[in-house]
């Protein structure tokens, strides 16, 4: 099949699946529908739009130079004919009929997980995606997201952190990143995973695109974590297109005083998503079975007196250092040196400003068994 003419009509606008699928199934090959003239087109089933928009815009699209910008900013593409495409994808009633990829999709990001919330994300919020992706990451399971500010920006980077796999997927061709400041982030994803759109190059990042493009980063997905959200937000869109699609939704519970967890306090009152407290919860819900074992883990023990104290100052929740100064006793001279050397032991982490939480002594460990 040749796909030249897939990658022409994938750059006309308002041509979707459902105009690919009335294409192909008049014409047989999507070059005989490339090169027919406006009366043919009609009688392929499309409207007076979408003819106006083909006649229009094919004389000024040249199919070869299009070919050589991608290649230039290495960047594939795949119809959903093609083994590449990904198989989820596939599965949802509005797919797109092109992807555009750079960088590498391969088996096991068939075994996905959508992270998606607010870009304000609290303290909080960046501390349980921490924490979930990193376990779902030891889980070999690849991470979706929007390379959006806040959470999803924080869903990439523990997964890479980790040394996990990372699919973006954005609102705009592969050749403009949004927000430019992930512009290092989404290349250090090409590495170790993929960047990939339904958008040609050149195109920019409009306000419509972006509920399109979360419907694809639940396509891809067994289910959507959302971790924080208001009621309007796009996660909650996302949430709500993978309950379309027979995917599951599971969301972090949060303060009902926090304007950023009303969306997800919303989807489990409303019982559209699984309360999740752990990464354990998702992979049971999922049916993914798990190896009865422990990571291999040196215990953390305190080697004096100091740590030993401090660390009975500290918990899962957020501690400022000034606090733990005053209950401990301690200056902050001796409490700051001790806390940063402890850190780098992994006994304990800094989340946000001078606020520490005490590090987990273990994890689990989970691998996904095909039956």
């Amino acid at each position: 099949m040749d796909t030249r003419y897939w990658l022409g009509f994938s750059i006309i606008p308002g041509i979707g699946r459902v105009r690919f699928n009335a294409l192909e199934a008049y014409f047989g090959d999507l070059e005989n529908a490339w090169r027919a003239p406006e009366g043919e087109l009609r009688k392929a089933g499309l409207d007076n739009s979408s003819v106006n928009s083909i006649v229009s815009w094919r004389p000024r699209i040249d199919i070869d130079a299009e070919l050589e910008k991608l290649e230039a900013n290495n960047v594939s593409y795949f119809t959903y004919h093609e083994a590449e495409y990904p198989t989820r994808l596939k599965q949802i009633y509005d797919y797109p009929p092109v992807l555009f990829v750079k960088g590498n999709l391969i088996p096991q990001d068939e075994w996905s997980i959508a992270v998606v919330g607010t870009r304000r994300a609290t303290v909080y919020g960046r501390q349980v995606t921490e924490e979930m992706v990193a376990d779902l990451v030891a889980s070999k399971i690849s991470i979706a997201s929007g390379l959006a500010r806040g959470i999803d920006s924080v869903a990439h980077r523990t997964t890479l952190e980790a040394g996990g796999r990372t699919i973006a997927v954005l609102a705009s061709g592969l050749d403009i990143i949004y927000p430019a400041e992930n512009a290092g982030l989404a290349q250090s994803i090409t590495e170790n995973g993929a960047l990939i759109s339904e958008y040609p190059l050149g195109t920019k990042p409009r306000a419509e695109n972006f509920p399109r493009r979360n419907r694809i980063m639940s396509g891809i997905s067994l289910g959507v974590l959302c971790v924080e959200a208001d009621e309007t937000s796009g996660a909650i869109i996302t949430a709500r297109q993978a309950l379309e699609q027979n995917r599951e939704v599971f969301a972090v519970p949060g303060s009902i005083l926090s304007p950023t967890s009303r969306g997800t306090n919303m989807l489990i009152q409303r019982g559209e998503a699984k309360l999740v407290t752990r990464c354990m919860d998702i992979l049971e819900e999922l049916n993914l079975v798990t190896v009865a074992h422990q990571m291999e883990m040196k215990e953390l023990l305190p080697e004096n007196e100091t740590e030993s104290l401090l660390l009975k100052q500290l918990t899962a929740e957020p501690v400022h250092i000034d606090e733990v100064c005053h209950t401990a006793g301690l200056p902050i001279s001796t409490v700051s040196s001790t806390l940063s050397m402890m850190e780098l032991k992994g006994m304990v982490k800094q989340v946000g400003v001078m606020s520490y939480v005490l590090a987990r002594e273990a994890r689990e460990e989970y691998r996904i068994q095909v039956e």
